[in-house]
């Protein structure tokens, strides 16, 4: 092995434990960002009121899109660079980082000036109520100034791990994570600032991994190999394969766009604004409980990245089969656990014997069938995307995503009415895991 192998976290020969080690910061961080997003969405249910929750859910799809941009850049862009930093190409990695990044800013300026000129038509294009369209112009107005922020977090929390410190990102998300909760609760429940506060306490959230991303890639390092901001050189194809690699992750941001969509409008028109807060709980909730098969899968792909950069298809294949079994694995056990606490989740958002409540517990004896099968889903995308098969992850991520469940959400609750609602992720995730399975086995032997 040579020097620059011993160095590098990315070149050693990993096994379970060790793989399960370096990707632990990435789960932990996951995780963590999981649950300030339940904290955030049961204070606004609990200091406000259940129609600033259901209105948290109308803007989600805004927010699903921002941050899809974000981690199409990251992910697409994670797999360039670490593909480069394997063959060695340590300079041009860090110009292609700063391309990007540079990329993201200005992106997110121009997200953050065209939303705040469009604000109202978005909210009611959403298909906002008159009852929830300025719960919704509150909490969007603010989000679209913390836009960049938005953006520029995703970037440097998952580069941070490509750099080879995920245990800095980790502290960066629990940090953001803590301060997040904190304002929260200073905002809304000490200065009555209602969904306004959740709105801002996130954009501040927002600034700290920001902050310290661009301290960390800034602040000098001896190692010749360490990623970090360089003057960039403009190169239209390394923004295409990014965007091209990363592709998948955006479509499942886009897709959870159109989906939540598709879940507020058709709940609204069989409950109204009772069924659009229950499925917020339902949809926060799978967010929550999925963390771990997104942080695992984000942790290992620099890894993969790395091995598939330097040609060593043994590794792959070993680090394939390991990951693999411990996401089927960890698939049972979310599951078993969703049945297990679902009526105490639930409780958590709101009062037994409401509506609200009612409708989600119900969401919740059918729902979690899809956690069974999602962390397998999930998984190949990201090992897709990590080899720079961009085309297969985004398929794999369009249907579980998009296909097939716009499909199901339209025709099965013409004929069971909300519960054909539940049923639609838990049958998705079914058919995705069929067409995953076929991808993984035509791209075993190219490894």
């Amino acid at each position: 092995m040579t020097d620059r192998g011993k160095e590098n976290p990315l070149a050693q020969d990993f096994d379970i434990c060790s793989l399960l080690r370096f990707a632990l910061p990435t789960v932990v961080m996951m995780l963590f960002m999981g649950l300030y997003t339940i904290v955030d969405t049961i204070f606004v249910s609990r200091l406000v009121n259940e129609n600033a929750l259901s209105a948290l859910n109308i803007v989600c799809p805004v927010i699903n899109l921002i941050v899809g941009f974000g981690t199409m850049l990251a992910a697409g862009g994670s797999a360039v660079i670490a593909r480069k930093m394997g063959a060695g190409e340590e300079r041009r990695a860090s110009q292609d980082f700063t391309l990007i990044v540079c990329t993201g800013m200005v992106s997110g300026l121009l997200i953050l000036f065209v939303g705040i000129i469009f604000i109202d038509n978005i909210i009611w294009a959403l298909g906002a109520s008159s009852l929830l369209f300025s719960h919704c112009k509150e909490y969007l107005f603010i989000l679209f100034l913390f836009t960049p922020a938005s953006i520029l977090q995703v970037l440097f929390q998952n580069l941070i791990v490509t750099a080879g410190h995920p245990g800095f990102g980790m502290a960066l998300a629990v940090g953001a994570g803590a301060a997040n909760i904190l304002l929260d609760y200073i905002f809304m429940a000490v200065c009555r600032m209602g969904i306004r506060g959740s709105a801002l306490g996130t954009g501040i959230g927002y600034l700290i991994p920001t902050l310290a991303g661009l301290w960390f890639f800034t602040k000098k390092s001896g190692r010749r190999e360490s990623l970090k901001f360089r003057k960039p050189k403009m190169d239209i194809g390394v923004l295409k394969e990014s965007c091209s690699n990363g592709f998948s992750e955006m479509v499942s941001q886009a897709a959870a766009a159109v989906t939540t969509f598709f879940f507020n409008v058709i709940m609204m028109r069989l409950l109204g604004e009772e069924g659009v807060a229950a499925v917020t709980i339902m949809i926060y909730t799978q967010f929550m409980l999925t963390a771990l098969y997104i942080g695992f899968s984000m942790g290992v792909a620099p890894v993969i990245s790395y091995n598939y950069g330097r040609g060593d298809g043994l590794r792959l294949k070993n680090l394939f089969q390991r990951s693999l079994s411990f996401m089927i694995l960890v698939s049972a056990i979310v599951f078993l656990l969703s049945m297990a606490l679902g009526t105490p989740l639930v409780r958590i958002f709101s009062d037994e014997g409401t509506a609200v409540y009612d409708l989600a517990r119900e969401g919740f004896r059918i729902f979690p069938f899809g956690f069974l099968l999602c962390g397998i889903n999930i998984f190949a995308s990201a090992f897709f995307t990590a080899l720079s098969n961009g085309r297969a992850s985004a398929v794999i991520s369009s249907l579980r995503t998009f296909v097939f469940l716009i499909f199901f959400l339209l025709t099965l609750p013409l004929f069971f009415r909300e519960t054909g609602v539940w049923l639609a992720v838990p049958l998705s995730e079914l058919l995705t895991l069929a067409v995953s399975a076929v991808f993984l086995v035509r791209n075993w032997r190219k490894l």
